[in-house]
């Protein structure tokens, strides 16, 4: 009985491989260049599933070319880059990797939002250039993060593991703006009150971003939000780029409407706009939010696991689209 034929399109964990390999013929693109379209297309061709990360564009025109595709499996926890829709009209099973990158993704944050607040790397730059030369009361003076209002975009696992380290860890008020909001008891352990986007911005001392990236999230901080903010606010974004106008941040921070932002996700990433990366008071991190090892892992093993389920009849743990399941056959296939 020949296995099934699965494309990786990245470098990931030589175990995960291997553990992938006693179940699929697999064709791994053991790169950290992310595959063109065309490419995509190409290596496709007579594969029964994708395991795929963040960047690669699964649309309807790709499952009209690649018929045999039955499953779609990201490592990620967004799939603005999968149209789910499509997959599910071509009985094509998609799955992503939550709940294993909460904590890791928000302690990550959390430390983004203070890097920003205390002006951490700034203070750094300023060090190993040899311009310490004495001690002076407002060297490198930031904004406090205890007792301060946190205001949170996006109150889905992340964000509601980011307020928790906020409320119990340094007693912050919670602010929060949400599709819906969280059942009373939920917000009665994280205090957190649910207001407008409007009154967040113009409230929060410290404002953090973890909404997914839809059409309706695109640019959902921009010049007229940032106007809301205090000028010794911060602005951190660990949802996706194009949540946040990458150029009005940069034009907003060299003016002063807010003191410092903290950036790990771009619009065009992994280009940065050059207004930002000339932004003393900004942080900018290269998407490595949930870049620790066990976290990795976990997220590849994830989606190896919704593979070898959707594979063996089994129930992939996180399917997006479990309507489509069982899998279609490939024909001529036992």
């Amino acid at each position: 009985m020949s296995s099934p034929c699965l494309l990786i399109t990245r470098r990931i964990f030589p175990e995960v491989v291997a553990r992938l390999r006693r179940h699929f013929d697999v064709r791994w693109h053991d790169s950290d260049a992310a595959l063109s379209a065309a490419e995509l297309r190409h290596q496709l061709q007579g594969c029964d599933a994708v395991f795929v990360a963040t960047t690669e564009r699964i649309d309807a025109s790709l499952l009209q070319a690649c018929p045999q595709l039955k499953a779609v499996c990201s490592m990620a926890v967004g799939v603005n880059n999968i149209d789910i829709e499509a997959c599910t009209a071509h009985g094509v099973m998609v799955s992503n990797a939550p709940d294993v990158l909460t904590e890791t993704t928000a302690d990550f944050g959390f430390a983004l939002m203070m890097a920003a607040a205390r002006r951490v790397p700034e203070s750094e730059r300023f060090l190993r250039a040899g311009q310490w030369t004495q001690w002076s009361m407002d060297l490198f003076a930031g904004a406090d993060i205890h007792g301060r209002t946190l205001g949170i975009l996006g109150m889905g696992r992340i964000g509601q593991a980011v307020a928790r380290r906020g409320v119990h860890g340094f007693g912050m008020s919670l602010l929060y703006h949400n599709r819906s909001r969280l059942a009373p008891e939920q917000e009665a352990a994280l205090k957190a009150q649910y207001v407008s986007k409007t009154e967040l911005l113009q409230r929060a001392d410290h404002v953090v971003i973890v909404v997914p990236y839809t059409p309706q999230t695109h640019h959902l901080v921009g010049a007229a939000e940032l106007a809301l903010m205090k000028p010794t606010a911060t602005l951190t974004n660990i949802a996706r780029g194009g949540v946040v106008d990458d150029a009005a941040l940069a034009k907003a921070l060299a003016e002063g409407q807010i003191a410092a932002a903290g950036i790990d996700v771009f619009e065009g990433e992994p280009k940065v706009h050059p207004d930002l990366l000339a932004a003393p008071n900004a942080v900018l991190t290269p998407h490595i939010a949930s870049a620790s090892l066990p976290t990795r892992l976990a997220m590849c093993n994830l989606a190896a696991d919704n593979l070898i389920a959707a594979f063996s009849g089994g129930q992939p743990p996180t399917a997006l689209n479990p309507q489509v399941l069982p899998l279609k056959k490939t024909p001529g296939r036992p």
